[in-house]
């Protein structure tokens, strides 16, 4: 062994070139495996048993022993980038066979048949409405629309779409996509909608001015678009409309989207439609957009579009353009090192990432976290590069719920989320990232049983441990957030000790999605969850619920159990 490290001493020493390139590689490589730790990191999940001695705290009930391993995080490793076009449900090995079929049924008619059945599996997404005519001077479905003359399929017409939330998807010629909220045509028959998809041969795309169309099962949250436009409502004209919105022009040929051009031309976030008046301004307390009227109020039919609505002079139809308010988008670390830690506690998939977005944009400070996301910091949260007890952010993103990580803060946002929710949220991000989803394969496999039985207990737990550890905690519902934003966004804000400007947290309500909401289409269609795994998490939700109501706390929503 001597013999061997004086040969290489000797040798290193003539060539030392080759010795410091080796040490530099070996550098590098250490560097990298650092620097992938530190992206990948997860939360510690509590593995202790616990007894009654060791329970909730004065007045909780206990539990029962919760093995909660934590072998579930090598398992559960994310998979690569899931694909975003192409039906993300079907088996590449059965294709071959199908081809196979397609060319045995040669001719128009056969086409047409194995395209129907190719729409029958498509109802994870959408559900197939029929073929219609279309032409270049009235199309059938006024929206968006885009070509791919290479690799158009149906699931990613479908996809685009909903993206936008529109209500219909139409497909034509193989390569083209228009999406639409009615649809304005008649019908045609079947066999004129014989034409291939260009990426993909078990489903037919349309014919020579033919629409396959699809309805789109959006999911309830999903806003409602028109074009680039949101939908906000009907809305009473405010007092003052002069001051409220105050650019306007009329517009004796009317229609959604001259309004809204002419809005987004003025650069501002509304466009209020009111008759043959078209007005635009910023949401602010003198227009609110809190207290919408009924749709039929505002169903007068446009001037210059004869299937849309554009309001009277007393009842506006508002619409939110693509202008962003820049009112609330401002954001910087805090000017001195805060004095107390503020904890944004949750159970991973409860919404911890959308509440950081509006935090920072109600607030004008960065959030900060206990892990570090190379994702999330790309995206915007520049408090994720910070060491968490850095002092430079407003709060500290944590999914902990040991007692003395607990313990480390000094106040805390308990943010809570219908487990069924929750854990499918959770399931999705680790399978697909943080707006993408887990494959079929996934949900039918050993995967999400073995998920549900490690994270189902952790549900509660962590509540629990927050309830009874934490100095000082506001609770949160997830769906009191998503359905009264406003109110919940103000209480949280409190207990941060910002004072709260009322336009700011209204500018915040027309940037809320930010850039981490799933899309509603991909949703699943049928229950993953098994009668074992409802009666286990029944149980949990109605513990969770008795120690809220124990520190004099509302329960948990009714939503949280299934009906």
């Amino acid at each position: 062994m001597a013999k061997l490290l004086v040969k290489l001493q000797r040798y290193f020493r003539r060539k030392p070139l080759r010795f410091f390139t080796l040490l530099a590689l070996y550098l590098a490589a250490g560097s990298l495996v650092f620097l992938h730790s530190g992206f990948s990191g997860e939360p510690t999940v509590p593995g202790s048993p616990r007894g009654p001695a060791g329970g909730e705290g004065p007045g909780l009930p206990y539990l029962g022993v919760m093995q909660l391993s934590r072998g579930f995080k090598a398992a559960a490793t994310m998979p690569g980038r899931a694909r975003r076009h192409g039906p993300w449900f079907k088996s590449t090995s059965k294709e071959p066979a199908e081809r196979g079929k397609a060319r045995d049924n040669g001719g128009t008619r056969s086409r047409a048949l194995r395209g129907r059945s190719g729409r029958e599996k498509e109802e994870d997404k959408a559900r197939y409405i029929g073929c219609y005519v279309d032409n270049t001077r009235q199309r059938t479905l006024r929206g968006m629309s885009f070509f791919d003359y290479k690799k158009m399929t149906v699931f990613r017409c479908q996809d685009n779409c909903a993206e936008r939330g529109y209500l219909y998807a139409g497909l034509e010629f193989g390569a083209e996509c228009y999406c639409g909220h009615k649809i304005q045509a008649s019908n045609a028959s079947e066999s004129e909608c014989n034409m291939e998809c260009k990426g993909e041969r078990s489903n037919t795309c349309g014919g020579i001015n033919r629409l396959s169309i699809y309805r789109l099962e959006l999911a309830q949250e999903s806003a409602r678009r028109y074009g680039s436009a949101i939908f906000r409502g009907c809305f009473r004209r405010p007092d003052n409309v002069s001051i409220a919105l105050p650019a306007s022009r009329l517009m004796l040929n009317m229609s959604v989207d001259k309004c809204v051009d002419f809005c987004t031309e003025k650069e501002y976030p509304l466009s209020a439609l009111a008759g043959t008046s078209c007005r635009c301004g910023f949401p602010t307390t003198l227009f609110p957009l809190h207290e919408r009227e009924d749709e039929q109020l505002c169903a007068q039919k446009c001037p210059g579009e004869e299937f849309e609505s554009c309001g009277t002079a007393d009842f506006f139809l508002v619409y939110q353009t693509q202008v962003q308010d820049n009112r609330c988008m401002d954001r910087r670390f805090l000017p001195t090192r805060a004095k107390q830690l503020v904890a944004l506690a949750s159970f991973p998939g409860a919404g911890n990432t959308w509440a950081r977005h509006l935090i920072e944009l109600a607030t004008g400070f960065y959030t900060g976290s206990y892990y570090f996301d190379g994702s999330l910091y790309n995206k915007g949260f520049k408090g994720e590069r910070d060491h968490w007890r850095s002092g430079r952010t407003i709060c500290i993103k944590t999914h902990e719920s040991g007692q003395k990580e607990i313990e480390s803060f000094d106040s805390a946002i308990l943010l809570i989320r219908n487990p069924y929710k929750a854990l499918m949220a959770e399931f999705n991000r680790k399978y697909g990232g943080h707006i993408g989803f887990a494959a079929h394969a996934h949900w039918k496999g050993k995967e999400w049983p073995e998920f549900v039985a490690n994270y189902a207990p952790w549900w509660a737990t962590h509540t629990l441990d927050w309830l009874r550890y934490g100095k000082k905690v506001l609770v949160v519902h997830f769906e009191d957030l998503k359905r009264d934003l406003f109110v919940q966004l103000q209480r949280m804000v409190g207990l941060l000790g910002i004072t709260a400007c009322e336009d700011r947290l209204l500018c915040v309500e027309g940037q809320k999605d930010g850039n981490f909401k799933r899309s509603g289409l991909r949703k699943l269609e049928y229950d993953p969850y098994t009668p074992e795994m409802r009666k286990m998490i029944s149980g949990y939700i109605k513990t969770v619920d008795t120690a809220l109501k124990l520190r004099n706390l509302s329960g948990v929503p009714d939503d949280y159990y299934p009906r």
